[in-house]
């Protein structure tokens, strides 16, 4: 049995829990979310705390378990406290404007990138090269991200591209003139 899975969720004040049928709805401060849940798990939602339980003792039961109780805390700290992720451009002429619903990539090739921002995320742009991209939905946080870095990931010799912050890229020592 999962440990994280017999951990409960609890629910802060200003979020409201609705279960039906299998659909999962958490409502608070920063947005709703809801997620479909796997009928091997049973949710449970007494006190301000919800508590998941495996239907039967399978092995899928039991790798769902833990991830379904994941999922929920996210999605509970995600309407409370917005999930975000900072993304850095480095390199000459490399820049990033938001327009609208679509962000702008200027990363060194002959044309522009626009990417669009899914619903529910919000991105702003400091200093041309800061990205800054918000959202409740910590996988849709993520996966933006991860699109955008995608885009030009940093290269090893120079350090060009676009970086998560916090990340590290090992750097590589460039030819050397006999």
């Amino acid at each position: 049995m999962s440990r994280i899975g017999k951990l409960p969720v609890d629910i802060p004040s200003g979020v409201t829990v609705s279960l039906e049928d299998d659909v999962i709805a958490i409502k608070g401060p920063k947005g709703e979310l809801t997620q479909k849940v796997s009928p091997l798990v049973k949710i449970n939602v007494e006190d301000n705390v919800i508590s998941v339980t495996q239907v039967e003792e399978s092995r899928n039961s039991k790798a769902i378990f833990g991830t379904t109780r994941s999922l929920i805390a996210n999605m509970v700290q995600g309407v409370t406290d917005n999930f975000f992720k900072n993304l850095l451009i480095e390199g000459v002429g490399f820049r990033a404007t938001v327009k609208g619903s679509l962000i702008d990539l200027e990363l060194g090739y002959s044309h522009p990138i626009e990417h669009p921002i899914p619903d529910g995320v919000t991105v702003s742009v400091a200093d041309n090269v800061k990205i800054h991209v918000e959202g409740p939905d910590k996988q849709k946080v993520g996966q933006l991200a991860a699109e955008i870095k995608s885009y030009y990931p940093v290269e090893p010799y120079k350090g060009k591209g676009v970086r998560i912050v916090g990340e590290y890229v090992r750097r590589k020592e460039g030819k050397k003139s006999a």
